[in-house]
């Protein structure tokens, strides 16, 4: 069996992504990380294992939300194109893919910050499902780390927006889900060594070269999307 080369592309494509957009996952995330992590009893805390432990379960509970959103995008989009011609309707969703993934680049690098507004769009959800967070802290179990990463997963991103427009042009709603589940694995290095290595990755982030080279290669992701038969990660597996 022949696996889609497009789709393919999008899993590597989504993983870097992930990885690119950690320096952004410390700014926004890094924070929420740095307070559970003090929320959390002494004892739970001097335990390396255990520590390790939760915050590896924060992350899988924001995973698995992050292939919930891909999952259900693909479903919008398939609903979408529907009445169309496949090849157009997938074609128009390309473009206005990289288009946003663009934009993404443009703001990692600091030249669009205007691209922060796009996170306006899950403000109000967020406002609603926030609280339920919450109530999970202090965080006791490995249940309540991932039920609380579930609902910070929801947290309004730029980034995870654009990763979900490279999602919704997956072809269908589990290719879409594993998109956005490559994506979420991409950022966990960061993410995890955030609650572990802080103040290293913290000033890592602040560093305005680096964004910018992070910026530029998000936007080359960009042109790569707008133009997948140049993808060099179009790799052809034989099941």
């Amino acid at each position: 069996m022949h696996l889609n080369l497009d789709l393919n592309a999008s899993y590597l494509t989504a993983l870097f992504m992930g990885l690119l957009s950690s320096l952004h996952c410390i700014g926004m995330c890094g924070s929420i990380i740095g307070m559970l992590t003090f929320s959390l009893s002494p004892e739970l805390r001097n335990d390396k294992s255990r520590l390790f432990g939760t915050i590896l379960c924060y992350n899988l509970g924001r995973i698995m939300s992050y292939g919930l959103a891909g999952g259900i995008a693909g479903l919008i989009t398939a609903a979408l194109t529907l009445p169309f011609a496949e090849g157009q309707a997938h074609r128009v969703l390309q473009i206005i893919s990289a288009l946003i993934m663009g934009c993404a680049g443009l703001y990692l690098a600091g030249w669009f910050p205007y691209f922060a507004y796009i996170e306006k769009i899950g403000v109000g959800l967020w406002q609603k499902i926030e609280p339920l967070g919450r109530r999970l802290i202090p965080v006791k179990s490995l249940g309540q780390a991932l039920l609380f990463g579930m609902i910070w997963g929801m947290l309004p991103c730029g980034l995870i927006y654009a990763a979900l427009a490279l999602a919704a042009v997956s072809g269908n709603p589990a290719h879409s889900a594993l998109t956005m589940i490559s994506f979420g694995i991409g950022t966990l290095p960061a993410v995890m060594g955030v609650g572990i290595i802080t103040p290293l990755l913290t000033r890592l982030s602040k560093a305005q070269r680096f964004k910018r080279i992070v910026g530029i290669l998000f936007i080359l992701f960009a042109l790569l999307a707008a133009f997948p038969a140049l993808n060099p990660m179009r790799v052809e597996h034989i099941m």
